[in-house]
């Protein structure tokens, strides 16, 4: 039987151009120009971030999901409109 997972993911910053995560022992930067969903967020709605799987991160009060891979490589999955 698996036990409970002890990965987190945790915002150590922000900043006016992005901010820092903290994920399994390293440190990723989300621009705002990349990530533009959280760039009018508030604070409280950027720390409020869970990991329901390894790869998987979510931001309920932004409705935001996003795979770790696209953070790790935002150049993989460009932003496109459906306009």
């Amino acid at each position: 039987m698996p036990g409970t997972s002890t990965s987190t993911a945790e915002v150590t910053n922000i900043s006016k151009h992005g901010f820092w995560l903290l994920l399994d022992g390293r440190e990723l930067f989300l621009a705002f120009d990349q990530f533009p969903w959280f760039k009018k967020a508030t604070v409280d709605t950027i720390l409020n971030l869970e990991r329901p799987a390894p790869q998987h991160l979510r931001w309920p009060d932004l409705d935001v999901d996003l795979a770790v891979d696209s953070i790790e490589h935002p150049e993989r999955y460009p932003l496109k409109s459906r306009l």
